[in-house]
């Protein structure tokens, strides 16, 4: 029996506005999850279909139970994001309409006590959102050297302590379970700053999640995929939760936005840089202070749209 994927979309009435004049066809949700953004824009959209990509089997079994009454207007498969190109080739989809991102991790998979991305459940240390391949967190935190250990802590999770923890955990080892890392990351960290803010291990258990699942690492070539993908236009849509995520976001917008042109600021274009999207305005979007309050998960959220455009000339 398929166990039900429980997930609040964020942004969701945003969400549909972006996508409400693209061209008719194609949607690709690539972080499907439990399918809350789709449901919503097959319900709105009649004129497209979905492709719904996810490395999460469990997510997938839930949506397409989910998603059924749509028939085949959705098509789900198993597959990290930054597979887009290939999937499409798979299913001869030529371009599509319009791509969405929602980036990190599900309510689902944080209550998942089983599934280890969690601090505030004792489980096995997994993180993996494709548990069926790839490195856990049981395999970084065991087997990084402190340095690396540190680095990660500090990159993905901006934290400050992060050599402390780093060498907490290395003296600690072996690290068996979630329970006892969220233990030595809270002895780890100075008692003054324990009393700040939320839960003092939350940084950590953040960046040793993305580095588990490359998020970082990917999402680059994932959003190029997108763009490329895009017909003039569709737009490409992301949610970020995340300061990192979101410099990454921002400076491929940007890139696309400029064709890569490499002129000095302020002086005509004589590099030949073509120029494949136009950033939707306002550049930078969060959630009403109602969702907010509604829903945590939506506090930190940051939307960017681009839309594509034709190449000078009109040719595609």
């Amino acid at each position: 029996m398929t166990r039900e994927f429980r997930h609040e979309p964020v942004m969701l009435e945003e969400i549909v506005e972006v996508f409400a004049e693209v061209p008719p066809g194609w949607l690709v949700d690539m972080t499907l999850g439990g399918g809350g953004h789709t449901h919503r824009l097959l319900e709105r959209r009649p004129d497209c279909r979905v492709l719904g990509l996810d490395r999460d089997q469990e997510a997938l079994a839930s949506a397409r139970a989910r998603l059924a009454v749509f028939g085949e207007r959705l098509v789900a498969r198993h597959a990290r994001f930054d597979s887009l190109t290939a999937v499409m080739a798979e299913l001869a989809i030529e371009e599509v309409s319009g791509v969405l991102f929602d980036l990190g991790v599900s309510s689902h998979q944080l209550d998942a006590a089983e599934r280890g991305f969690s601090y505030r459940h004792d489980a096995p240390l997994d993180m993996r959102m494709d548990a069926s391949s790839g490195v856990s967190a049981a395999d970084v935190v065991n087997g990084y050297d402190e340095a690396d250990l540190a680095r990660v802590i500090h990159t993905y999770g901006d934290e400050r302590f992060a050599r402390r923890i780093a060498r907490a955990i290395v003296a600690a080892r072996p690290v068996r379970s979630t329970g006892m890392l969220a233990e030595i990351v809270r002895a780890a960290i100075p008692a003054a700053t324990r009393r700040q803010g939320g839960h003092p291990a939350k940084r950590t258990f953040q960046a040793i999640r993305i580095e588990v699942n490359a998020e970082l690492a990917i999402l680059p070539s994932a959003i190029d995929q997108a763009i490329a993908a895009t017909t003039p236009g569709g737009r490409v849509a992301v949610l970020s939760y995340h300061s990192g995520e979101d410099r990454i976001v921002k400076e491929r917008f940007r890139t696309a936005s400029t064709g890569a042109c490499t002129c000095p600021s302020g002086y005509p274009c004589v590099c030949g840089a073509v120029p494949m999207v136009r950033i939707v305005r306002p550049e930078k979007r969060v959630p009403g202070a109602l969702e907010q309050e509604r829903n945590p998960r939506a506090a930190s959220a940051i939307l960017r749209v681009v839309e594509r455009v034709a190449p000078a000339g009109g040719a595609q």
